[in-house]
């Protein structure tokens, strides 16, 4: 075991640096794990930019994937698993106590903490997975992953679990249902995954014009028909394609842009339930017309984080190889280049996008 560990460190807004802090001795009830992959998407951005206020410095990464590297015996009987076993880690550490934790809202906590938003200044320090090694708290839950599965499919347990409960549990999907899903992103394409999983009777997707890849990918995901926001009246084929009726439900998971909030009044059925999981950098919604909520009697939902019923569906599709989700994965990254990851998610890089990307640590 060596007694350092190579990580990446947000000092300042848009500046990471590699340091190399200490690797920790664990306790009867943590754990140690080798970090396999770290998985990117639209809120690591979001850390970066500054728009998450969060401590530093700092080391990010919220979607972990690794192997038990050393684990307490303790820790070992209460998550099942032991050292060699590959896991993926939840993001949320709550404190089990809370009225929340105790009311099975645990992603709720009233004093939870997020990996990779702990700040180093916080012993033992290592609490993001852009790293060789990050350590794991005794209130995190651990799922155990199939080891054959590459690491850049295994790490989508955590865009797919948010695919699951965003637009399968929280909206109640199920057959018959007609599900609209505004943004082809990675959660948004995990959205199609879950709802086709769950029986939905139709899936539409849409997306912006150099969203076409991503609009191509969701086809082939089982969506029956993508609609291209920049080129077509959204409002009026979604009336074309639902029968006049609108969407059962709406998933908004497209990030910044504040419209697809106001217009999903006018893409839902009566009677039908919108989620709102892409975060807009607490704007507020200009056009915003609180009347259609009453007279269509639409229910509105936000969704943060992922809770374990979710990963588990994740997992469960994820072992079974049914889909071919790595299709969604179009990059890997090394540690150091953590800030190309996220800049090439982020379109700032030219002539180069990612839907799915990770970070694979160096040796």
């Amino acid at each position: 075991m060596p007694a350092k560990t190579l990580a990446m460190v947000k000092t300042d807004v848009r500046k990471l640096e590699p340091r190399d802090p200490p690797i920790p001795d664990i306790d009867d009830e943590s754990a140690l794990l080798r970090i396999e992959a770290c998985g990117i998407c639209g809120s690591d951005y979001e850390q970066f930019e500054g728009m998450l206020r969060t401590p530093m410095p700092v080391i990010p990464g919220h979607e972990p994937l690794g192997v038990i590297e050393q684990i307490g015996d303790a820790a070992a009987r209460r998550w099942g698993v032991d050292v060699g076993d590959r896991v993926a880690v939840e993001t949320m550490l709550s404190c089990r106590f809370c009225s929340a934790c105790l009311g099975g809202r645990y992603h709720l906590c009233h004093d939870r903490r997020i990996y990779s938003y702990i700040p180093l200044s916080d012993e033992p320090g290592l609490w993001g997975a852009y790293a060789q090694y990050m350590f794991v708290h005794r209130n995190s839950i651990v799922h155990k992953i199939d080891p054959t599965l590459p690491p850049s499919t295994a790490v989508m347990f955590n865009p797919l679990g948010a695919g699951f409960r965003w637009a399968v549990e929280m909206p109640r999907t199920g057959p018959g249902d007609t599900v609209l899903i505004l943004g082809p992103g990675q959660r948004g394409l995990a959205s199609v995954i879950a709802c086709r999983e769950a029986g939905a009777d139709r899936v539409l997707v849409t997306g912006l014009a150099a969203d076409a890849p991503k609009l191509a990918l969701a086809k082939e995901f089982g969506a029956d028909a993508t609609i291209d926001v920049e080129n077509e009246n959204v409002k009026r084929r979604v009336q074309e394609l639902t029968d006049g009726r609108g969407a059962d439900v709406v998933v908004d998971v497209s990030s910044y842009a504040t419209t697809p909030v106001a217009e999903a009044l006018d893409y839902v059925a009566t009677g039908g339930r919108v989620v709102l999981a892409g975060v807009k950098g607490f704007k507020p919604i200009p056009d915003f017309v609180s009347d259609k909520i009453v007279m269509k009697e639409i229910a509105i939902q936000g969704a943060i984080g992922v809770t374990s019923s979710g990963y588990r569906s994740a997992i469960r599709l994820l072992e079974a190889r049914k889909h071919p989700v790595e299709r969604m994965h179009t990059h890997d990254f090394g540690l150091r280049d953590a800030e190309t990851a996220i800049r090439t998610l982020a379109r700032e890089i030219p002539d180069d996008e990612s839907i799915h990307s990770c970070l694979i640590p160096e040796s």
